[in-house]
C-alpha cells in the first residue's frame, strides 16, 4: 500500500503547522517554503484539513491559518482521512475497510486484518507526537 501525495504532504503541512505556530497563525507561504510544497496545491489541501476540523483560517494582515484543536486530539488517521479518497489497502474495499466483493473473496480475511492495522497504527499516533520527533530531529 502506498499514501498518495495528498496524504504525505498534509501531514507534513500539519507538522510544520504546529512546530512554528508559537507566534499565531501561519502563512501557507511560510510552510510551502520550509516544505518545499507548492503554495497553490497546499491551499487545496487546507481547504480539505478546514472542512476536517483540523484547521482555522485567519484572514487579513498577520492571517495565515491555526489548529482548530490541540495537537494531542488530531490524531494522523483523521489528517489522512480529511485529505484522502480512501485509505484502504486493495480496490475491492469501501472507504471504512469492508471488502465489496462477493462471498467468493478467499482472501478477505488478510486484507481486513491489514485495512484494520494500519489504522490502528495511524490512529494511534496525534500531530503532538509527530511534532514532538519532529521538534527532537530539527535540533539534534
Amino acid at each position: 500500500m502506498r499514501l498518495s501525495t495528498k496524504a504525505q504532504y498534509a501531514v507534513r503541512a500539519m507538522v510544520s503547522l504546529h512546530l512554528y505556530s508559537d507566534d499565531g497563525p501561519v502563512p501557507i507561504k511560510d510552510i510551502s517554503a520550509r516544505e518545499e510544497i507548492s503554495a497553490p496545491y497546499l491551499e487545496q489541501l487546507f481547504v480539505k484539513l478546514r472542512r476536517g476540523g483540523m484547521v482555522q483560517s485567519v484572514r487579513g494582515p498577520g492571517g495565515g491559518y491555526r489548529l482548530a484543536r490541540a495537537a494531542g486530539d488530531i490524531r494522523v488517521d483523521e489528517i489522512i482521512d480529511s485529505v484522502e479518497e480512501t485509505l484502504v489497502p486493495v480496490s475491492c474495499m469501501d472507504r471504512d475497510g469492508k471488502c465489496r466483493c462477493d462471498d467468493n473473496c478467499l482472501t478477505h480475511s488478510v486484507w481486513q486484518g491489514l485495512s484494520e492495522r494500519i489504522r490502528q497504527f495511524l490512529a494511534s499516533m496525534t500531530l503532538e507526537d509527530l511534532t514532538r520527533d519532529a521538534d527532537v530531529n530539527r535540533k539534534q
